[in-house]
């Protein structure tokens, strides 16, 4: 997607479609008011007609109008302007990219950007416009026979009435880009089928990505590698597989040796059968996209190769297949993880905590300056907080409380969950140092009281993905999240 920002007059500038929003009970923005001036209030009759109201999202096309050199008008409603919030306005964003990809445009002049949106800054406001448009035209095909019809919208203009904003827009536009770049890399891999995407196919793409981008640098390491380094809670997993587990090492320095990175590390479970236990066998297509984690670090790396900020991150993809055979980890198995701690696996269908836990421990070596998890880890989380927030747990309030703002700030929130030593002791077992379930209480939060022992050296956080990285039924698919959270983060961080 070609973004540029316009500045001349609007009745000088030629499109295929200009953007124009309007608010409820008949209230024209500046932008909008001044085009109804120049169609000879032509907007004014359309409104004062019922023919749109102003309510958010709801939209009509003005073919022709007589006035300007614009082709067509999208009017759009942006609700009530006391209600103008950033999530709002990214509502309003998602439905107008979809409309002007209906209409098979191929370019479009959107004045949204000069909107006075509720405690969000000019640069915000560029940035959540390109993310939504970038996140527009992405579309499923790989595994299609026949191709669906490409969004044909290659070139967006945003025009700003305040020609000061230019820069913080700009800025806004190249994050925003990134981010939605990013994210259909993410989507992408989520929704692959398990027969395609495996752990190999992970190092794969990190390797290409690494040889198209000189500041990326990327080891795969192997079973015998893990196995080296001690790593028996990892390798448990695959056991069961013909599918080698890989442990992905991607690092990114756009800064100095001394700065220390951020680390973040994704759960890569390729396929989720739950072992030995079993899972049902309803919606298990769905185990799939078990390895949303995964895919939202190498799609956050993907943003990064694309900004190229002067930052250092190091992205860790822990990932094996899951499934029953006579080689797999059993109930009641014990395993010894890179810690050195052991683990009686009560239940292998808890098994992204055995991948993570190695990963964990892992990334020590780097020093980090903090460390963020993100893995779809267990039902319990879509229970408690559904498709909406996605669950944050931390044994450092600072981090938390800036991951915590950040998502609200980019509209892909999330909620912090107790983790305290009260719950720690449903991971007492008989037979290890420790049992990978709790029981059936507080299922978030004992699954995160159980990576919290391997995280003792540096600040960390969980983010358990569980109800936000994919949706079902008819939208059926990946979402991308939570690289829009983890970029923000690690752009201010």
């Amino acid at each position: 997607m070609n973004f540029t920002i316009k500045t001349a007059p609007l009745q000088n500038t030629t499109t295929s479609c200009m953007v124009l929003g309007v608010f409820q009970n008949k209230a024209l923005p500046e932008v909008t008011a001044q085009v109804d001036k120049l169609l000879k209030k032509q907007l004014s009759k359309i409104l004062d007609a019922g023919d749109i109201t102003g309510a958010s999202g709801q939209h009509i096309i003005v073919h022709n109008p007589v006035g300007i050199r614009a082709k067509r008008i999208l009017l759009i409603g942006l609700g009530k302007k006391s209600a103008l919030n950033r999530k709002h306005f990214a509502n309003v964003l998602d439905i107008t990219a979809q409309v002007l990809n209906k209409y098979s445009l191929i370019d479009a002049l959107v004045t949204l950007p000069s909107l006075s949106v509720i405690d969000t800054p000019a640069d915000k406001l560029g940035q959540i416009l390109a993310q939504s448009f970038e996140n527009s035209v992405y579309r499923y095909n790989f595994t299609k026979s026949k191709k669906g019809k490409k969004p044909t919208l290659k070139k967006v203009d945003l025009y700003l009435a305040d020609k000061t904003q230019r820069s913080a827009v700009k800025k806004g536009i190249d994050i925003g880009s990134a981010v939605g770049k990013g994210m259909a890399v993410a989507r992408e891999l989520g929704n692959l089928p398990a027969n395609f995407c495996t752990p190999s196919y992970f190092g794969e793409q990190a390797q290409a990505l690494a040889k198209r981008n000189k500041a990326l640098k990327t080891r795969v390491l192997g079973e015998a590698q893990m196995r080296r380094l001690g790593m028996g809670s990892l390798l448990s997993v695959g056991y069961g597989s013909d599918e080698e587990s890989k442990l992905v090492v991607m690092e990114y320095k756009g800064s100095t040796d001394k700065a220390r990175p951020n680390v973040i590390v994704g759960k890569g479970i390729t396929f989720d059968t739950g072992g030995i236990s079993l899972k049902p066998g309803g919606s298990m297509d769905e185990m799939k996209f078990d390895m949303c984690g995964a895919a939202s670090v190498l799609g956050t790396m993907t943003a990064l190769c694309a900004l190229k900020p002067k930052i250092n991150v190091i992205g860790v993809i822990a990932s094996a297949e899951n499934m029953p055979s006579g080689r797999a980890t059993k109930p009641g198995d014990v395993v010894t993880s890179m810690a050195g701690l052991t683990i009686e696996v009560l239940n292998t269908d808890a098994e992204g905590r055995l991948v993570l836990c190695d990963a964990l421990t892992y990334v020590e070596r780097f020093k980090p300056k903090s460390v963020i998890d993100i893995a779809t880890l267990t039902g319990a989380c879509v229970v408690a907080l559904g498709g909406v927030n996605t669950g944050l747990l931390s044994n450092n309030d600072t981090l938390a409380e800036k991951l915590f703002q950040h998502s609200q700030d980019v509209n892909d929130p999330c909620w912090r969950l107790p983790i305290s030593e009260d719950y720690q002791k449903q991971l007492d077992s008989n037979f290890a140092d420790i049992a990978n379930i709790g029981g059936a209480k507080a299922g978030t939060i004992t699954a995160a009281c159980f990576l919290s022992r391997f995280t003792g050296n540096y600040p960390w956080a969980h983010l358990d993905i569980a109800g936000t990285a994919w949706l079902q039924g008819k939208a059926k698919g990946a979402t991308g999240r939570p690289v829009p959270l983890l970029m923000e983060y690690l752009l201010n961080n």
